[in-house]
């Protein structure tokens, strides 16, 4: 394709609010000056809902963390919390995450979140492994039904040749794999400096 980014998985799946809590998340809160809700680990229930101590029963589904830090702040208020500082962060997510394999440092699974781009899930695994090819990073998406592959290079990325790609959920990251990099084969060989990525419409 003559494109310089995968476009997005859907149209509404360039959401601007970033990262929605769903059902079975496990979050980090912290209340500042509290310490029994200091780096607590909770999970949200499968009604969408979190029992945070001193605020109650709290809907967090479909709420960004930010939303999320509000609404908790809110009900603190309501029972006579002055100012409570509150910070919510996604510890693992079951909803919407990105795949990030190949040579990193860790393999996984890891949540979408925070406008996910491709140099930030590569971190979130942990960074490349030493001997990483970064001008093989291979980022597989579907979009509406037909399945899609892009070729980047994470060096000419942070030289600025071009941006960095935006991440969404249900993306695989391939990092330095031969046979996802075999998509891309007859092309590579035209442009070995890929000082632009290469994107290719697969088989649905």
């Amino acid at each position: 394709m003559d494109a310089t980014e995968l476009p997005p998985p859907t149209p509404e799946g360039a959401s601007k609010r970033g990262y929605q809590i769903g059902p079975l998340d496990r979050l980090t809160i912290d209340v500042y000056g509290f310490d029994n809700i200091t780096d607590r680990e909770l999970q949200v229930d499968s009604a969408g809902r979190i029992a945070v101590p001193m605020a109650g029963s709290i809907m967090v589904a479909d709420l960004t963390p930010d939303e999320a830090e509000q609404r908790i702040a809110t009900a603190l208020r309501e029972r006579h919390v002055r100012e409570p500082h509150v910070t919510v962060n996604v510890k693992e997510s079951l909803n919407q995450f990105v795949t990030v394999d190949g040579q990193v440092t860790q393999p996984g699974n890891y949540p979408v979140v925070n406008q996910m781009t491709l140099m930030r899930a590569v971190a979130a695994a942990r960074g490349a492994g030493e001997f990483a090819k970064l001008e093989d990073v291979v980022v597989f998406r579907t979009v509406g039904n037909q399945r899609m592959a892009a070729l980047y290079n994470l060096g000419a990325i942070r030289r600025g040749y071009y941006p960095d790609p935006a991440i969404y959920p249900k993306d695989v990251v391939v990092v330095g794999d031969s046979p996802a990099r075999r998509l891309f084969r007859d092309l590579i060989s035209t442009a070995p400096l890929l000082t632009a990525p290469i994107i290719l419409l697969t088989r649905s």
